[in-house]
């Protein structure tokens, strides 16, 4: 069964360099194969910096997580979760 969930940019500068970072790294942490859209248009692997940066995404853009990992759905919560958050934070 494909897990799905929707999430908000919280990020000021969207999602480029330090956010996808925290982001891609986050996602590589799950163990799960997890893929991220926006508009629903081109579908990427959330793991991949780089491809995740080629969606051009912005603060407030709306994206959508899927997976088709058993019992995802907590997972992508917490990914939606901290997408919605301020990641372009000094670490």
């Amino acid at each position: 069964m494909t897990s799905q969930v929707r999430a908000r940019i919280g990020s000021a500068v969207g999602l480029h360099a330090r956010p996808v970072s925290v982001f891609t790294r986050a996602v590589r942490a799950t163990g799960i194969a997890v893929t991220i859209s926006k508009d629903e248009c081109e579908v990427v692997n959330a793991a991949s910096p780089l491809l995740v940066m080629s969606l051009g995404i912005h603060f407030g853009d709306e994206v959508t997580l899927t997976s088709d990992a058993p019992d995802a759905d907590e997972t992508l919560a917490s990914l939606a979760e901290l997408l919605s958050t301020e990641l372009d934070v000094p670490s």
